[in-house]
């Protein structure tokens, strides 16, 4: 009799030893999951909004908030073995576990689909000289996002060793290229960086810059124990994270905020336009949208089938069909929304973190009593959510964060009591 693992994803399951990945592995895949091109836009709000000192201090500030909420579910999943959703079903309850996978499942279809459109519509316009409007894409432009969203699908569809071979591919070609492009345009332009960043309206502060980092990616950051779950260890899951959030991050906001002060873009693909190097600049955006487009995938399928009970693997496949269908309209109208889900996330998080450190023991042993809906944990996320979208004070995501720390926490004391 055959002892081969049929589901090597551990869908509903911790990763077991022979699953675990090995070190450089684990943290080409967390960077390849930071490669966020959205990230771009958010570079060039800041280097208009902000001085190169306090640019750097909102990378820093911002940088060690994410740190400290990815680095803790990079160590939870890393030392459970469990992806979110799993990590869901214990804090949340069997049935309680589905809104959070749906809000993770809902944004990473979303942001599939805006990615597919963020690569076909410029290689539309600038490859093949398409008149590319939010009313008009020609054909040519509907057949490179199916292209791509089949290739990308594919990728997903074969799971954490597909993952792991594109991250290995696209993680030093998109450093190195993108760095040497980045160099070359400020050594093109007429001044240096300090210089060039004094430019602009520069009316953002250190704290609100610092908040555009958070929110950026903070999100996404959500779905770490999806990845880390497979790390060797829980040190190695939180080093991973930790390094890749930072390094990947940081790139991401310097390619935005340098192409936004010297070619007047938001992404690397119009600096690399700038300086004619036209094929090499398709190719490191479209390994950059691969790589987090894969990650994001492969969470909504881990999603949806903790909701439907069906095959990770069938719902890669439902997921790509429906962002690759829709990925024109999600990018001329749902980014704002998305943007919106973006403080919808975070209180998800903080539960399971709560849950996590207050029942370590139980996790670990696996003894943990799971109900069907734990209705504090799901009220936690509601509120949190509402307070994350309406209160325009201090960081949208903190203060989200806060209201469900406090809904779960006073659900604890009460049922002790």
């Amino acid at each position: 009799m055959s002892n081969k693992r049929t589901d090597a994803d551990y869908t509903t399951s911790a990763v077991d030893k022979a699953g675990r990945k090995s070190n450089m592995s684990m943290f080409m895949v967390m960077l390849g999951f930071t490669f966020f091109s959205a990230s771009m836009w958010v570079g060039q709000q800041l280097a208009d909004g902000l001085n190169f000192t306090d640019f750097l201090w909102a990378l820093l500030l911002g940088g060690l908030i994410l740190a400290a909420y990815t680095g803790s579910l990079g160590y939870i999943g890393a030392e459970s073995g469990l992806s979110l959703d799993m990590l869901a079903r214990r804090s949340f309850g069997e049935k309680g576990s589905w809104l959070p996978s749906a809000m993770i499942s809902f944004t990473q279809i979303g942001w599939f689909g805006v990615g597919l459109a963020m690569f076909a519509i410029p290689v539309a316009k600038e490859f093949l000289h398409l008149d590319v409007t939010p009313d008009v894409m020609p054909w040519q432009g509907y057949l490179l996002v199916a292209i791509a969203g089949v290739l990308m699908t594919a990728s997903a569809y074969y799971g954490i060793k597909s993952l792991t071979i594109i991250s290995y591919i696209a993680v030093p070609a998109v450093a190195i290229l993108g760095t040497v492009a980045m160099i070359m345009a400020v050594n093109r332009g007429d001044a240096g960086l300090v210089e060039q960043f004094a430019k602009g309206t520069k009316d953002l502060g250190v704290i609100a810059g610092a908040g555009l980092v958070v929110g950026s990616f903070v999100s996404g950051g959500t779905a770490t124990p999806n990845f880390t779950r497979f790390a060797k260890n829980a040190r190695v899951g939180l080093w991973t994270t930790v390094i890749a959030f930072f390094i990947g991050n940081s790139l991401m906001f310097l390619f935005g905020a340098v192409s936004s002060i010297y070619a007047g873009g938001n992404d690397i693909f119009e600096v690399m336009l700038n300086l004619n190097l036209f094929y090499l600049a398709v190719f490191v955006l479209g390994l950059n949208i691969w790589t987090t487009n894969d990650n994001a995938l492969y969470s909504a399928g881990l999603g949806l089938s903790n909701i439907f009970g069906l095959s990770k693997k069938s719902m890669v496949l439902i997921s790509g069909l429906i962002g690759t269908v829709a990925a024109v309209w999600l990018y001329w109208n749902f980014c704002d929304w998305l943007n919106v889900l973006h403080c919808t996330l975070p209180p998800v998080g903080i539960i399971l973190i709560l849950s996590y450190f207050m029942n370590r023991k139980a996790y670990r042993e696996d003894t943990v009593a799971i109900r069907k809906v734990d209705w504090f944990a799901v009220v936690g996320v509601v509120l949190g959510a509402v307070v994350a979208n309406l209160v325009h004070w201090g960081f949208a995501s903190i203060n989200g964060m806060a209201v469900a720390a406090v809904c779960f926490l006073a659900g604890q004391y009460l049922r002790k009591r």
